[in-house]
């Protein structure tokens, strides 16, 4: 087993590298998105390894750190996503992309990675579900924590405004609620525009 490998970037191409390591020059499969995070030709590069034996051939991947090549290692595991459907995977979503996808069972996001079809994502969703990184989660979490909280500031806000300006405490409930369901990402400033801007258009 291969776990490691530190050499000399010879040649990076997109998802494709070339390290020369002890006289002899291996060549390692990264993700895709990776490629433009490493260092140039001719420096020095040290990447955590997963290798593969086969019949047809032995396959070195490459990961920049432990976390990304343990789930990896957890996608290959799932029936039907073998190391190069693994690798797309990881080259189309970062960690956090990927676990709020199986978090919120986005299947069509999931889905839209090439080589990753219906079925295959179901099962990624399942499958995946217990064994995502902690530190992502507990990561995502606090994120989907804060924007809830900044979301609910700004519709108490919002409220509070149009009720100054005249309109009645229900009403005013009403109107934002009506706003916010289409996005909840806007701010009080813009959730008192659309509700407003509903009212006269109305």
């Amino acid at each position: 087993m291969i776990g490691s490998i530190r050499g000399i970037l010879i040649s990076k191409q997109i998802g494709n590298l070339v390290i020369e390591a002890g006289g002899l020059g291996y060549e390692v499969q990264v993700p895709a998105n990776a490629t433009n995070n490493l260092p140039s030709e001719g420096s020095e590069i040290n990447l955590l390894t997963h290798f593969i034996v086969r019949e047809d051939g032995h396959q070195l991947f490459g990961f920049s750190d432990r976390m990304e090549r343990d789930f990896f290692r957890q996608l290959v595991k799932i029936s039907g996503v073998g190391p190069r459907l693994a690798l797309t995977i990881l080259s189309g979503l970062d960690l956090e992309g990927f676990s709020r996808c199986v978090i919120d069972r986005d299947i069509s996001s999931l889905v839209a990675i090439p080589g990753v079809g219906k079925k295959t994502a179901e099962r990624l969703v399942v499958e995946m579900r217990d064994k995502l990184p902690s530190q992502v989660t507990e990561q995502i979490k606090i994120t989907d924590t804060t924007s809830h909280d900044h979301f609910t500031n700004a519709l108490t806000d919002a409220e509070q405004a149009l009720i100054s300006l005249g309109y009645r405490s229900s009403d005013a409930r009403k109107m934002v609620a009506t706003v916010a369901e289409q996005d909840q990402s806007l701010s009080s400033e813009e959730l008192i525009r659309r509700a407003l801007r509903a009212i006269s258009s109305a």
